[in-house]
């Protein structure tokens, strides 16, 4: 019996979409449990039942990443979970935050490359371990991860390739947050490495003053900016100041002091700017004055008053 080929080619065609759509159900089910397993990590009122939530879902997540076509797959069910791909959709990351207690904060994360191998990279939260004066210089991988939610993602070009700028948040303690931003890339061996080289004054000589890492550290009553502003073309964050806590035995806290700092890619590096918005007017910024002999008739705006009309039933009310 004699088969065509075009009969063969479709009879394939509709096998492969056969089995990439078994992976799609099979991952789907795993992507059901993920979604009971992050809001558990989360809202979950009890301390051991948050944290084995969290355990479980990094297996369940693993093993849903590591089954066939299983890049394909949006997990858009997640929403507790940040998932953050560059253009060119080479790999993507997961991050996600586990609530210990109000100054204990834990991350996790996953790294799934797309390729055939169909490689991912747990990552181990770290930071605890991690001194706050090494936090802007250490070079660090999967293992010892510095722990973050990440929000955004930023894909640069290097003279030694590509890199990425990576955003996050740290609910660090009650009374401060953090938020970080590094470099990622993949080294010869195809393994992830956080913290490059990125960040650099160019002025005081690039060594001495570059930086793998940037992190801001504020008060958890302010917003303080840290992230990449595409309409700038530049790293934004604001420029903080100290100033004593209102609550007894925290001390100093930072806050932004409404000015902003930048970093400018120039020759695959970031350089510092140190004053973003520095234009000054010579003018006020009115266009002209409000109030002037004989503006009574006006408000503060420049306005017409409107005058209100008297009761004529009322009695005129006589000054005292």
């Amino acid at each position: 019996m004699r088969i065509s080929v075009l009969s063969l080619v479709l009879a394939c065609l509709f096998f492969g979409v056969d089995l990439v759509a078994q992976d799609a159900s099979g991952i789907a089910v795993k992507e059901a449990t993920l979604i009971q397993l992050s809001s558990a990590l989360i809202s979950d009122s009890t301390k051991a039942n948050r944290i084995k939530a969290e355990k479980a879902f990094q297996t369940t997540l693993t093993e849903a990443l590591k089954m066939e076509n299983s890049f394909q797959f949006p997990f858009n069910g997640l929403e507790s979970v940040s998932i953050l791909y560059p253009s060119d959709s080479t790999f993507r990351i997961f991050t996600w935050q586990l609530y210990v207690d109000k100054s204990d904060y834990q991350y996790g994360g996953v790294i799934q490359l797309n390729n055939e191998k169909n490689q991912i990279f747990p990552l181990t939260d770290a930071s605890n371990d991690i001194e706050t004066y090494d936090l802007e210089y250490d070079v660090l991988g999967p293992s010892d991860w510095y722990g973050a939610l990440y929000f955004n993602l930023h894909e640069f070009d290097t003279p030694k390739g590509k890199q990425y700028l990576l955003f996050g948040f740290d609910g660090f303690q009650f009374f401060n947050k953090r938020k970080v931003a590094e470099a990622l890339y993949f080294d010869e061996a195809g393994q992830p490495v956080f913290g490059a080289p990125a960040f650099a004054k160019a002025e005081t000589g690039y060594e001495a003053s570059t930086k793998n890492r940037l992190y801001l550290e504020y008060s958890a009553e302010v917003a303080a900016r840290l992230n990449y502003d595409p309409s700038l073309e530049m790293v934004i964050l604001d420029n903080l100041v100290s100033m004593r806590s209102p609550y007894k035995g925290v001390g100093n806290v930072n806050i932004p002091d409404g000015s902003y700092i930048g970093y400018q890619l120039k020759n695959g590096v970031w350089e510092y700017v140190e004053k973003v918005f520095n234009q000054v007017s010579e003018k006020p910024p009115a266009p002209r004055r409000v109030l002037t002999e004989g503006s009574s008739q006006k408000d503060l705006f420049g306005k017409k008053a409107r005058r209100k009309k008297r009761n004529k039933n009322l009695p005129l009310r006589k000054n005292r």
